[in-house]
């Protein structure tokens, strides 16, 4: 359970126990989908608790907030500081350097309100029961985390992404995928399978962006990663309601 808990623990807010043993981060990555399954049951939990008690605008609110608060922000900074950087129009040191400052800058902010705004109004249109999206979205929001890192660069010579790629091998990632494509059916059936390919295209085209800008992935532009993944899952259940209701 150690390497479960360090993932858990990096990933989100909930309490876990405090001796962890940190030779559990490299193993952690097979745990990441699962991290953001525990983020989807909290809330539903908080769902049938208290926001399903609102009106629809309000609800898509609360939830989003709660999420937010799960994860302390983690990826949402990820994204602002990826947006700084790549908005900066600046060559690939010079967006490094911004990316790694802890001010945010106006393109930073803009992303996070666009995507927040985003987020709150998928989940205010909701056609039916909420528990599909809330599961599916931070599950397979974390496992595209896993692809990034198995398969393209990582960018800087110090940082999270050295360690985890040391510890993500081929059984690990399957483990995870696995994983993921069970949460993806038993939510929607055979459609269910249309988000974690639609995930690996984001990661593939987001590969792509980076690579040609500053030659790889950082810490933040995994967080931004996980972040636009998970609005891109939302908005492709939303499609499918509105196409199959």
């Amino acid at each position: 359970m150690n390497a479960f808990f360090v993932a858990l623990s990096f990933l989100t807010r909930f309490p876990v126990p405090r001796r962890t043993d940190p030779e559990g981060w490299p193993r952690s990555t097979l745990y990441y989908p699962v991290a953001g399954l525990v983020i989807g049951f909290a809330l539903i939990l908080f769902d049938l608790l208290v926001a399903g008690f609102f009106p629809s605008a309000v609800r898509g609110v609360l939830l989003l907030g709660v999420w937010v608060g799960l994860t302390g922000g983690l990826h949402l900074d990820g994204l602002m500081d990826t947006a700084d950087g790549f908005g900066s129009n600046r060559g690939p040191e010079r967006t490094l350097e911004i990316m790694k400052d802890s001010r945010v800058g106006a393109m930073g902010v803009l992303a996070a309100l666009f995507l927040l705004l985003l987020k709150a109004a998928v989940l205010a249109s909701a056609p039916a029961p909420l528990w599909v999206p809330l599961l599916v979205a931070p599950t397979v929001g974390r496992w595209s985390i896993l692809l990034a890192i198995r398969f393209y660069p990582y960018r800087r010579e110090d940082g999270i992404g050295l360690g985890l790629r040391e510890g993500l091998t081929g059984p690990r990632l399957a483990g995870a995928t696995l994983i993921t494509l069970g949460v993806s059916v038993a939510a929607l059936g055979g459609w269910g399978l249309l988000f974690p390919v639609g995930a690996a295209l984001l990661v593939g085209w987001t590969a792509r962006v980076v690579i040609r800008r500053i030659g790889g992935f950082t810490g933040d532009v995994y967080g931004a990663l996980v972040e636009g993944t998970e609005a891109w899952m939302l908005l492709l259940w939303l499609w499918l309601e509105v196409v199959d209701p």
